[in-house]
């Protein structure tokens, strides 16, 4: 049987409907509600800003094998100990999903390197279809060729980030814009997906493709283990040991 894999869902605050109008609940608890009993999910944890060390402490994150990071207006106020933090867990082995505006935050920018923040975007309610263009991704399984979201927030190329490991979902806009909103990147050990779709003022992530995604992505990102790998100086050679010679 696969080992049960281990997610907290990161989110600035878990009520505010000022920030988040469309998910009163709070959005760890709209990630809660298609994610906790998905079978492929060990412990389900969620963590906010408000905690102490932002409830992502060295034991929550040493648990954890995939972190969902949604982030919205505070970027700032994560505390860079704790960005560090989460960076060098990746940097290990552990996934990591940042989710719509999370692609302005602290550590998506410290892990891909760029001005993440920086692309095109507007408030216009414009419709978005979501093309697959990677079909053979196991993050893309079971979606389609594409699905339209009948209102968005709106993003646009130029996109601030490396070129992706992989690109399996682009977006087409009404009102002209196109957009990398799903694509991959690989740091150390750890796998990241970043995906676009789910704007705080639109139930996006009650969408059936939309949760396929990102439990996909959960699958995908999940580590196979995490090794002891040892990169200081090597008394003997692996011959050496392979022939039990001191």
């Amino acid at each position: 049987m696969p080992k049960k894999i281990n997610v907290t869902t990161w989110n600035e605050e878990d009520v505010n409907p000022q920030y988040q109008p469309a998910y009163q609940e709070g959005m760890n608890n709209a990630f809660a509600a298609f994610l906790k009993d998905d079978e492929q999910i060990g412990t389900f944890r969620t963590a906010t800003l408000n905690q102490p060390e932002h409830g992502l402490s060295e034991e929550v994150l040493n648990d954890t094998d995939v972190l969902l990071w949604w982030g919205h207006i505070h970027h700032q106020l994560v505390d860079d100990a704790i960005v560090e933090r989460v960076r060098q867990r990746v940097l290990k082995g552990m996934g990591l999903l940042v989710l719509h505006s999370g692609h302005a935050s602290k550590i998506f920018k410290a892990l891909l390197g760029t001005n993440t923040e920086q692309l095109r975007w507007r408030e216009s309610h414009d419709r978005e279809r979501v093309w697959t263009i990677d079909h053979n991704h196991p993050i893309a399984a079971g979606v389609g060729e594409y699905f339209e979201i009948d209102q968005s927030e709106t993003y646009g190329e130029c996109f601030n980030i490396p070129t992706p490991d992989e690109l399996i979902f682009i977006s087409w806009y009404s009102g002209g814009e196109v957009f990398r909103s799903g694509c991959t990147f690989k740091r150390g050990r750890g796998k990241i997906f970043f995906f676009s779709p789910g704007h705080e003022s639109y139930r996006i992530y009650d969408m059936p493709p939309v949760q396929r995604i990102i439990k996909n992505a959960i699958g995908w990102a999940a580590p196979v283990g995490y090794p002891d790998i040892a990169y200081n100086e090597h008394k003997r050679s692996p011959e050496a040991i392979y022939l039990g010679h001191e």
